[in-house]
């Protein structure tokens, strides 16, 4: 962006996952192992189209509804110490984003499905950790998290911005779902996600050179 009356946000609201950091493959491979060992065969494919954009509590409840069992106790707990060492061992921010970071004018800030834990560890081990600082929100901050717009909506409130003008950066259907809801304009990255399921996005674009021409040209 070029300066602060452009057409396009007061604030563009970034998720985590899949936009900043390249956690997608990694950690939907994770899951996808996890719900196999567990009796529940999922493969990284199925596990990308089920439950990229989701929480842990809403694969824990796609699971049990489909099973009819509940998953053991420590599932989320096995998960998480599963991620951070696959994050620790291999995860690169999303290529692009960095340049991106560097030049938005606009404020920004970060809203994801993850726990504050599992978004400053995989900020800190890409080295992206001091663009957001104190601008981090979890669905740990809301009762509800994506597809409802709760945390978008606290996001913004927090931020001190109107839905209306703040424009979301999301690479799920439960993401792209979320933004509209809370009357947020939306752009989808199409990079892992197929095109289709982002629909409902303002813009969809494939790679991070084309974020900031999109936002300046991005109606109000």
């Amino acid at each position: 962006m070029s300066g602060t009356d452009e057409p396009g946000a007061d604030l563009v609201i970034f998720d985590n996952d899949g936009v900043v950091v390249d956690s997608e493959v990694l950690a939907n491979g994770v899951l996808a192992d996890l719900l196999t060992e567990l009796g529940h065969s999922t493969t990284l494919e199925q596990s990308i189209a089920t439950y990229l954009g989701g929480t842990l509590a809403g694969v824990r409840t796609i699971v049990e509804a489909r099973s009819g069992a509940p998953l053991p106790a420590d599932f989320e707990d096995t998960y998480h110490r599963r991620i951070f060492a696959a994050f620790d061992a291999g995860l690169r921010p999303v290529p692009g984003i960095r340049a991106v970071l560097e030049k938005l004018a606009a404020p920004y800030c970060l809203a994801s499905s993850g726990t504050r834990e599992r978004i400053v560890r995989s900020l800190t081990v890409t080295g992206l950790l001091s663009f957001f600082e104190d601008r981090i929100f979890s669905a740990e901050d809301v009762t509800h998290g994506k597809p409802a717009p709760d945390l978008f909506l606290h996001t913004a409130s927090r931020m001190g911005t109107a839905p209306g003008r703040c424009v979301v950066i999301e690479d799920s259907a439960n993401g792209v779902e979320a933004a509209r809801a809370a009357g947020m304009r939306v752009l989808g990255y199409a990079a892992l996600t197929p095109a289709d399921r982002l629909q409902g996005a303002d813009a969809i674009f494939a790679s991070m050179d084309e974020l900031l021409g999109l936002l300046d040209t991005l109606p109000p």
